[in-house]
């Protein structure tokens, strides 16, 4: 059933309102609540369902400012369950305010299953997911009568906001959950653009991004615009499986900056969001591992392995694009084959089994302990059902297994930094704290015997429990799987946390080091620098320029 979107009250203050609009007189309905205050677009309502579109008004007829938006539905329809609508803004043609640099031309503000509203976060993870984008948030919090009156909007560029409560709502409650603000006079138009020639809107760079995840044609020019320069080639090559949203863009983008060294990527595609950066740059690593031949008797192990660290499906489409040689390509193939009699194709093999052991267990330390447990059982073909792995990993339920943070990252990436920031920690164990003990944090002349020292203070700090972090380099797989094999003594559970930066500023932050590692050690760390994969330790921390978790690989309350 087709449903015409409810009429938005206006805020008390709102200086737009005319005396045909609706006022909320009471603001009860928000007072005491979390809300979100979004950008109010200035376009055409528009609702998508599975079997259809339309504008505001039910029976809205053709127009040419409407057919992107029907290509968009017919590129997205088959992700929206039945009986949902995503409504949103239409955004092609240019109404009031002319736009130049729009992700997208439709947005999407609500989602609703049946008569219920979503809440913001659902909407959004939803909306993602479905390859459209929702309007910029100005503020977030408790609502703050002050706040809210307190936002400046620039009069030119913007219409107005949307305040809306974060939780979700029935229908009924609409009319008290969701209130708007608009500019005086906000339309400035002689005529109705839909009388005169339609005008579209500028979209950005980000614009073709949007394109890939909602399943629209790839436009190889606007992606290298976006992130750089590329191989086009194999993009064209590229054969993805049925995906949508960011899986569905990180194995294009993958295929487009494969030639890119991993420990460059992953910063340099930060800003479209850590969990893209962190898949991209993964399939970029791990598609050359499917080239190389691998014995059939651990295949299966190797590539549940693999599940763990990116999605097969995706993964063995990038291989194949990218492949230079006839062997490599047959590599890919026999690897394919092997994935898909072992389930693994799927774009989450492995979910049942994380969201199982989840339910189980519960989230947190002992759930990432026991889900790192699991998983590595139902690789090596020990267990075999939700069962079966909840009683496999009931020595971890009580939690204390010591903790082991190892900092992975060249000088200047931040890793001290995030260490004073952590909370809860016991000890941590600086190897340039014991360089200076020997004389000079920056001098590397002695790293063996100062690793030694500090293996053996790692020792000791697991065995007395709590949480220890190993502040060092770990720049390669060698590195940190000599901690791996101390943490293991004592079944500690291990945190590998990544600070994402690139190269030159981590060059910059040694400079004004007091304490500098000199140019030529630090240029040689970024030569040697691996970042870890999801599954080399139990989980993986991806640290931000600010020193914040922006994403966590390997946890059980995860979805990847």
């Amino acid at each position: 059933m087709w449903v015409r979107y409810p009429r938005t009250s206006h805020l008390p203050w709102s200086p737009g309102a005319t005396a045909d609009d609706v006022r909320l007189a009471d603001l009860g309905g928000l007072v005491g609540r979390e809300v979100v205050v979004t950008e109010k677009l200035d376009g055409e309502n528009t609702t998508l369902y599975r079997d259809g579109v339309h504008a505001r008004s039910l029976d809205s007829a053709h127009h040419p400012s409407r057919a992107w938006v029907k290509a968009l539905h017919g590129a997205v329809a088959a992700r929206i369950p039945v009986g949902w609508r995503v409504c949103g803004e239409n955004l092609y043609a240019r109404h009031s305010l002319a736009y130049d640099d729009l992700d997208s031309w439709f947005y999407a503000f609500s989602v609703w299953d049946g008569d219920r509203c979503l809440g913001w976060d659902e909407t959004v993870r939803f909306a993602r997911r479905l390859g459209v984008p929702v309007p910029r948030v100005l503020w977030r919090g408790v609502f703050d009568e002050r706040a809210v009156r307190g936002l400046r909007l620039d009069l030119n560029r913007h219409e107005g906001y949307v305040v809306r409560t974060v939780d979700g709502f029935e229908r009924a409650a609409f009319g008290h959950r969701v209130a708007k603000w608009v500019r005086r006079d906000h339309v400035r138009t002689d005529q109705h653009w839909m009388l005169g020639p339609v005008v579209p809107n500028g979209r950005g760079a980000a614009g073709a991004l949007w394109d890939v995840r909602a399943g629209l044609a790839v436009d190889v020019p606007g992606l290298v615009a976006a992130v750089g320069a590329g191989d086009a080639e194999a993009v064209a090559r590229l054969d993805l499986p049925d995906r949508d949203g960011d899986s569905r863009l990180a194995g294009v983008l993958a295929a487009l900056l494969h030639e890119v060294p991993r420990a460059r990527l992953l910063p340099r595609l930060a800003a479209m969001g850590m969990p893209l950066a962190r898949r991209v740059a993964d399939l970029v690593g791990l598609s050359r591992v499917l080239h190389r031949a691998f014995p059939d008797d651990e295949r299966r192990a190797g590539l549940v392995r693999l599940a763990v660290a990116a999605d097969l499906g995706v993964l063995h489409a990038v291989a194949r694009a990218v492949a230079r040689a006839d062997d490599e390509r047959d590599q890919v193939a026999w690897s394919a084959l092997h994935a898909e009699e072992s389930g693994l194709l799927g774009a989450d093999p492995l979910g049942w089994l994380r969201s199982g052991l989840r339910e189980a267990v519960g989230v947190g330390d002992v759930g990432d302990r026991c889900w790192a447990h699991a998983r590595e059982a139902f690789a090596d073909g020990r267990v075999h059902t939700v069962e079966e792995a909840a009683a496999l990993t009931w020595r971890w339920r009580d939690g204390r297994f010591p903790r082991l943070v190892a900092m992975c990252g060249p000088a200047g990436s931040g890793k001290s930094t995030f260490v004073r920031g952590l909370a809860g920690v016991d000890h941590v164990v600086s190897l340039d704290d014991l360089r200076a003990a020997r004389g000079a944090r920056a001098d590397q002349r002695a790293n063996g015997d100062v690793l030694r020292e500090g293996l053996r203070r790692l020792d000791v700090a697991l065995a007395r429990g709590g949480t220890v972090v190993w502040d060092a380099t770990s720049l390669n797989r060698p590195q940190r799987s000599v901690l791996r094999d101390v943490a293991d003594r004592h079944g500690a559970l291990v945190t590998h946390a990544v600070p994402v930066v690139d190269e030159e500023t981590a060059a910059r932050r040694n400079a004004g080091r007091e304490h500098r590692v000199p140019a030529d050690v630090v240029a040689a760390q970024w030569a040697r620098f691996s970042p870890p994969y999801p599954g080399e330790a139990h989980r993986t921390w991806y640290v931000d320029r600010d020193a914040t978790v922006a994403d966590v690989a390997g946890s059980v309350g995860g979805e990847a």
